[in-house]
């Protein structure tokens, strides 16, 4: 799998499995609104395209058919108006204040199967460490209705946390993952501790945790506690004896 490793210029080098990683997904997660449907509703095609966003994150729709379908009815829609779209997307409530404290010991990453329009903004903005996202295919000053990228795959984020844990000398297992949607759950399933927040029911029943309130800071008070590596430590035990499962 070919990976864009995209290092934020702001972001601390990663340093050889020092620090546990901590992978984000970025829409409704990081970013309060998902970046394809605030397109959509730029080029007019926002009850379409939010119909196909339910579907897919609730898992009804194959993630990699639902992208192409909706990204094919973006096509036309000026840069100029998808580049204000990037800068007009919220980060998600308690985003800063939970990067800036996760950042004092953990290597933070953005998996996205969004678009690095928007990601790379993100990713800067909160000084996140890397990132990978898909790419929006433009030619003549216009979206061509095209997507290219790593993770536009029903199952391409297990790959890129496994990429990332690789290049970080680590294994999955020693990740923690925080998403929200149907596309999050072979990443859910290979890291050793998971997060659903703000998320699709989907996820509900291979999340170690599970916030429903909109706002980050939620998240702290787990790693305060260090409730995360105590369930790591009973889930690596219960792989040992054939179960995947865990109470949340």
């Amino acid at each position: 799998m070919s990976l864009e490793l995209i290092n934020s210029p702001l972001g601390r080098l990663f340093c050889n499995g020092s620090a546990i990683l901590i992978v984000f997904d970025m829409d409704g997660t990081l970013i309060d609104g998902e970046t394809i449907d605030e397109l959509a509703k730029a080029a007019n095609v926002g009850d379409l395209v939010v119909a196909l966003t339910k579907r897919a994150m609730r898992g009804e729709m194959d993630f990699e058919e639902a992208l192409r379908e909706r990204v094919k009815l973006l096509k036309g829609l000026k840069v100029a108006e998808v580049k204000k779209v990037a800068l007009d997307i919220p980060l998600m409530k308690g985003a800063k204040e939970l990067i800036r404290e996760l950042k004092k010991e953990y290597k933070i990453a953005m998996v996205s199967g969004g678009f690095t329009i928007v990601a790379r903004r993100v990713a800067q903005e909160l000084e996140i460490d890397c990132l990978i996202a898909n790419e929006l295919i433009i030619k003549d000053g216009v979206l061509t209705g095209e997507v290219v990228g790593p993770l536009v795959r029903q199952n391409s984020k297990k790959e890129a946390l496994e990429a990332i844990a690789k290049k970080e000398g680590i294994r999955p297992e020693d990740c923690i993952v925080i998403g929200d949607g149907a596309n999050d759950i072979s990443m859910f399933e290979a890291a050793g501790f998971s997060i659903a927040f703000n998320a699709s029911p989907v996820l509900y029943d291979i999340a170690d945790i599970i916030i429903m309130k909109k706002d980050l800071t939620l998240i702290l008070p787990i790693f305060k506690r260090g409730v995360h590596a105590e369930r790591v430590a009973r889930k690596e035990s219960l792989a040992k004896k054939g179960s995947r499962s865990l109470e949340a």
